[in-house]
Order: structure tokens, then C-alpha cells, then sequence
């Protein structure tokens, strides 16, 4: 056997292990499945602040599953919960990775408890939602249109929206605010986004993996681009922010170490609209409601009565066309 042919078969031998290597990481991180890895990740132990769901609260209201379809067809389950009384203010909440949108109780009880009527979704790729893949915020944008849409045409063109997101749902809220959004939508809350998907997997990669972005990520983008129809670099909420004039309210836990606290300052100084950031001291990922519910519920509260006109004495939804 010659050198080049030796050459020639390590070449192969080292492009077939990169392909199957990039499979494995599509099938972890993107495919629909089970992600077990979130369980052990240090980063995302909630020990001080556990998560809640307020399933409880979830329990004793007239929650009303809907359904629609994506742009592409693909059928999408959320989870409505009717204001406690007649309000003309709608609040579209927007879970993160590997969670579904009846686990966001507690920020529904939050925006119920300021008289907002609530919407829940399934992002695709999880809860009750088609997909057989996770769109980390790029196609979930989309769906979150059509479900702005949803709610115009459920409760008339006085509706006013607020879009909140945590984590992979503040990525998307973001993402969305880029898009050609209706007047209706007044104000975008983002708790705990990354500023793309190509960042966010380029730091997992090296926290979990020690290994660096290249060759891996690119080839791994192919993989999801044949696969799920869109490479990592296309989703980047910095691009988005930059094309909205919409006010948005930036929330981090300077403890992040899941999506890094220094992405929290780049997306704000990209926005293109009017901006606040509420930090909140010790918070890890996802927990800056947990760590101190009384001024994060104060910070919305604060933010969204700048940019919402107050709920008419006899506003009422109309029904659904």
C-alpha cells in the first residue's frame, strides 16, 4: 500500500468519524428525545431556588387547551388561561429546552395575578407540538407569530401583547422580535437568552465537552440543516434585536453558567429599541424569578404599564371568529 493511499484511507477513515460524531450531538442536543444530560449539567442545579410550576394554581384555573398550525403545517398545542377579569392585555409566555408550556404556571400566575389573560405554548419539538426536532428559538420564532395572530383573531384587533421568554424562550421571544410583528405587540420580556445558537452550542461544547467548535459545529450545522432544515448560524437573536424598535426588558442571574451573564449585555446593546436590564445577584440559569419573586414580579409590572394603555372599565374579549 502506498503512503498517499494510506493518506487517503486515514483521510476517510477521519471525515466518517467526524460525520458519525456530528450524528451523536444532533441526536443529543436537537432531535426530539429525552435529554438526560440537562439532569447532571452543574450548571443547571437548582439547589437553593427549585423550580416551581405553581400546579396548584395550574389546577384551579379554566385552562383551555388550542391548537393551531405553524406556517409549515406542522400542528401546535398552547395553553390559554382567560384573565380573572375582563382585560384588553394578553401575555404570550415562551418556555426554554426541553420543557413545555404547561410548566410555565408560575409566570402565568405572575401575569394573571396583573390581569392578563395568558397563552402557553408548546414550542415545537416539545409538550404536545409536532416536530421531531428542536428549533432552539430560529423556527419557534415563526410559530410565535402565528400564534400573535391566534390571539388577534380569537379577541379582536384592541388586544394588547406582551411576549415573555426564559431561557431557549427568551432566545425565541427575541428571535421574534425581528420579524414583522403587528402594532398589538407592545413589549418583549427575555429572561436568560443567548445571543445565537452558534455561541450558545459553541460554550456547551467546550463546558461539557472540552472539545472546540471546529470541525465539529460546522459539520454538525450540515447535519442540521439536511435534517431539521436550518444551519446554527441562521438563528442569532443579536440580528433580530437589531431590526426591532419594540421596547424589551433584558433578565439575568449574574450566577449563569448555563448561557454565560455577559450575553445579557451584548443582546441589550444590540437592541435597537428602548432597553432595561434587571440583573439579579446569585441567580443561576433560569432561577431570577425563584431567587427573589417580589421585585422580579415589581421589575414586569414596572416595565409593562410604560408601554401597555390601562385595561378599560368594560374591556371584553370578543369571540373567537
Amino acid at each position: 500500500m502506498t503512503a498517499a493511499m494510506i493518506v487517503f484511507l486515514c483521510v476517510i477513515v477521519i471525515l466518517l468519524l467526524l460525520f458519525g460524531a456530528s450524528i451523536y450531538f444532533y441526536n443529543v442536543g436537537i432531535k426530539r428525545s429525552r435529554k438526560d444530560f440537562l439532569e447532571t449539567d452543574p450548571a443547571l442545579v437548582k439547589m437553593d431556588h427549585p423550580w416551581e410550576h405553581a400546579e396548584e394554581w395550574l389546577s384551579s384555573q379554566p385552562v383551555e387547551t388550542v391548537h393551531i398550525q405553524g406556517e409549515d403545517g406542522l400542528p401546535l398545542t398552547g395553553y390559554y388561561i382567560p384573565a380573572p377579569r375582563p382585560s384588553n392585555r394578553t401575555a404570550i409566555v415562551v418556555h426554554g429546552y426541553n420543557s413545555q408550556g404547561r410548566e410555565m404556571g408560575a409566570f402565568a400566575k405572575l401575569y394573571s395575578d396583573m390581569g392578563f389573560h395568558v397563552l402557553m405554548p408548546d414550542n415545537r419539538g416539545h409538550g404536545q407540538s409536532g416536530g421531531d426536532y428542536i428549533g432552539f428559538g430560529w423556527h419557534d420564532r415563526r410559530d410565535v407569530v402565528q400564534w400573535i395572530r391566534y390571539i388577534l383573531e380569537r379577541s379582536g384587533p384592541d388586544m394588547q401583547i406582551t411576549l415573555h421568554g426564559v431561557s431557549m424562550g427568551g432566545a425565541t421571544v427575541l428571535m421574534a422580535s425581528g420579524e414583522q410583528l403587528p402594532d398589538q405587540v407592545k413589549c418583549i420580556v427575555s429572561d436568560c437568552a443567548y445571543t445565537s445558537i452558534k455561541d450558545i452550542l459553541t460554550y456547551q461544547l467546550k463546558q461539557m465537552y472540552k472539545l472546540p467548535p471546529f470541525p465539529l459545529l460546522p459539520v454538525t450545522s450540515l447535519v442540521c440543516k439536511l435534517r431539521a432544515g436550518y444551519f446554527f448560524g441562521e438563528g442569532s437573536a443579536l440580528k433580530q434585536v437589531a431590526k426591532t424598535r419594540l421596547p424589551i426588558l433584558f433578565i439575568h442571574g449574574d450566577k449563569d453558567a448555563f448561557v454565560p451573564f455577559p450575553m445579557v449585555h451584548r443582546l441589550a446593546a444590540a437592541a435597537g429599541g428602548e432597553t432595561d436590564l434587571y440583573v439579579v445577584p446569585a441567580a443561576v440559569h433560569a432561577n431570577a424569578y425563584f431567587v427573589d419573586k417580589k421585585e422580579y414580579a415589581y421589575r414586569i409590572s414596572r416595565f409593562v404599564e410604560r408601554y401597555l394603555s390601562p385595561v378599560p372599565e368594560k374591556a371584553e374579549d370578543q369571540p373567537v371568529v
